[in-house]
């Protein structure tokens, strides 16, 4: 049962209820049916005291979209206006008129004023109530629920209702339909961008003393001549034409996020003198920590597993003399055991954004203590600071090589974080995921034991946050071993063996998002030309065990744009390893909008921002690829065809022609 407390404050209020005025009340929420692991059991007792949240509603989301392409889209005449944070937060913040009605509704209802808090800025209400005072401000009965497999207690209602006249103003309530939270959630969801490590000397892949140069490589200039076996940066930059930099401005820092994962300053080091000797030794990223995360750790230390590294490596590396920040994320606790392999971004985001700590949308208000990290965090060496909320400028360009299934998490959370997403973009902010590893599944286990959905384990398995429309989605690809920087590249897909046997860089259709309109022409042009077999879907939140499609066909399509993502070589624990992965495409793509950035500062012009409308409105200036699949579920997947595909989008970066477009514009 419920622990009995006493406030003084607290019993003196509900002595002096007041009498409220007759109000109409309505349904607010009802749950449609009992949850599998929570199980309903005895009646909470009346003075139980329950901690009360209201939610306001958001205003003027659903105009976000429409913001957004304002300062975005080429044709916009206010494209690259971007807004100040004041501006985003007076926008989109609860009215006054909400805020006022719902204390006055309150305050009528008998919960005295100095009972009541409310955020700085007015996301939410929040006050203390007894069980019985609840009930009747919510015409509701509160119930306990108790975990099936655990000791874990919620506290829930069936359904709630509130006065007529304030319902447009609510967003959801807790404790209600949504059960009360515990602090640790008790099923771990996993990441989708597998970055896979392989050693040079490995036989999942070919063996390098049986790799031959290519005839045809042989007229190119040595360090260019291996490049379909070995990736480098060198590698890179000609495939792209991307420039070595010689300049760097103030405030144009790379963002890089990691999370479970640490760079070690010995590996990086290793990595510039083999494949960046530009870079000087001893180069390495600002610190921006989180919730006490740790900074870098030894090479030996088995929180280094490489995607940390891979990221700055690839970073310094193409953008160097310009700086890399680390958005490192979550204290030691929380980081390696919980969150390591969970990859949802609230902590960062709180970081980015001191409202984001407690706005309501969608029915989540702050971070949601059943899937984030809870700070100060309780267990025993955890981070005893308060959660860091608005400590951190965002970077005009942020990578993010993380994510996971999207049935992996509740709809409206995943919507509440892709918001988040269109307020950086209108901010003028680049924000770029890594699109997945798996094809058109996830990776084994999530979903089921082939990472895709459905009972006969056939649906396929689309990948968050690749799916949220205000976010560009990197696809990989990759050359041939027999094939030079000339060659057009090819989806990225190889036999790693085991579990990564269909190793493949993910695309396709959200189950949760609908298709933007900057990118319907394009997707509606894609599936007249590839005439695709497979039965579909046109639903959200499609229930995979009753129907026959395989994929949504009206959700957000992804990827937006794709580069390289195999056989890319970089140091772990002093070992050279040869990586794979759309962790390699994203700081890849992100470093090429850093180097379009410096182009424009340099001649008085603000950051790129949100490029999707700008690159779908101009494909051209994308290296078109048409060769290669991304299957899974049983099926080839994707294949990539001429224009845009669910395999690579639009293509990977041709430097001189986005340079040209990019300074095109105002």
């Amino acid at each position: 049962m419920l622990v009995r407390q006493v406030c003084v404050a607290l019993a003196i209020a509900a002595l002096a209820e007041a009498a409220p005025a007759t109000v109409k009340h309505v349904l607010h929420e009802k749950r449609d049916r009992q949850s599998y692991d929570w199980v309903k059991s005895g009646r909470v007792e009346s003075d139980a005291i329950l901690p009360v949240r209201i939610g306001m509603s958001q205003n003027n989301l659903e105009n976000g979209y429409d913001h957004l392409m304002e300062v975005s889209h080429p044709d916009s005449p206010r494209y690259g206006k971007f807004w100040s944070a004041e501006e985003v937060h007076d926008m989109f913040a609860p009215s006054e008129e909400a805020v006022e009605s719902i204390r006055q509704w309150l305050e009528a209802s008998g919960i005295h004023p100095s009972r009541v808090v409310h955020s700085d800025n007015k996301g939410w209400i929040a006050f203390d109530a007894y069980a019985h005072e609840a009930e009747r401000l919510f015409k509701t009965e509160f119930y306990e629920h108790e975990h099936v497999a655990t000791s874990s207690m919620k506290v829930g209602c069936d359904e709630y209702h509130v006065p007529e006249h304030v319902q447009r103003h609510i967003d959801y309530i807790t404790p209600g339909v949504k059960l009360t939270p515990v602090l640790k959630k008790l099923t771990k969801a996993k990441r989708a961008s597998q970055l896979i490590g392989v050693k040079t000397n490995s036989k999942a892949v070919a063996d390098e003393e049986n790799y031959s140069i290519p005839a045809k490589a042989l007229s190119l200039a040595e360090d260019l001549q291996g490049c379909g076996y070995n990736m480098t940066p060198t590698c890179i930059k000609a495939m792209y034409d991307i420039p070595y930099a010689k300049t760097a401005v103030k405030g144009n820092s790379l963002g890089l996020y990691e999370q479970g994962d640490y760079f070690a300053k010995s590996d990086i080091d290793l990595f510039y003198k083999a494949y960046a000797p530009w870079v000087p030794q001893g180069t390495y990223p600002i610190p921006a920590l989180i919730d006490g995360a740790n900074y870098s750790v030894p090479a030996y230390s088995s929180l280094n597993s490489g995607e940390s590294d891979i990221d700055i490596d690839m970073a310094f590396s193409l953008i160097y003399p310009q700086t890399v920040t680390l958005y490192q994320v979550d204290d030691q606790i929380y980081e390696p055991e919980e969150v390591a392999t969970t990859n949802l971004f609230n902590t960062f985001l709180d970081a980015l954004d001191g409202s984001y700590c407690t706005y309501t949308a969608y029915g989540e208000t702050g971070d949601d203590p059943s899937i984030d990290a809870v700070y100060p965090d309780p267990a025993a060496g955890g981070y005893k600071g308060k959660l860091q909320c608005g400590v951190y400028k965002p970077t005009n360009v942020i990578s993010a090589s993380y994510g996971q299934a999207e049935a992996d998490l509740p709809v409206s959370y995943t919507k509440r974080q892709c918001n988040e997403f269109m307020k950086l973009g209108l901010q003028g902010h680049s924000i770029l995921f890594a699109s997945g590893d798996y094809g058109v599944a996830s990776f084994a286990g999530d979903g089921d034991s082939n990472g895709c959905l459905g009972p006969d384990s056939k649906i396929f398995n689309p990948q968050y946050p690749s799916n949220c429309p205000y976010v560009t989605s990197v696809g990989g690809t990759m050359l041939y071993t027999d094939q030079t920087v000339d060659d057009a590249e090819s989806v990225m897909h190889a036999n790693l063996g085991g579990t990564a046997a269909n190793f493949s860089t993910s695309g396709g259709f959200s189950n949760y998002f609908p298709q933007p309109a900057y990118q319907k022409a394009t997707v509606e042009k894609y599936f007249k030309k590839a005439d695709l077999t497979y039965p579909y879907y046109s639903e959200f939140e499609v229930d995979v065990n009753t129907t026959s499609g395989l994929y949504n066909r009206i959700g957000r399509a992804y990827p937006d744009v794709s580069a390289n993502g195999a056989r890319f070589r970089a140091y772990t624990d002093a070992y050279d390893y040869f990586y794979y992965g759309s962790s390699l495409a994203s700081p890849l793509f992100a470093s090429v909008l850093t180097l379009l950035n410096e182009e424009r500062i340099a001649k008085g012009k603000g950051p790129v921002g949100f490029v999707n409308p700008v690159l779908y409105a101009h494909p051209e200036v994308l290296n078109d690829i048409t060769n290669g699949t991304s299957a899974g579920c049983d099926t080839d997947g994707f294949a990539a065809i001429e224009g845009w595909d669910p395999a690579t989008g639009l293509g990977t970066p041709n430097y001189p022609k986005m340079k040209k477009l990019f300074l095109s514009l105002p």
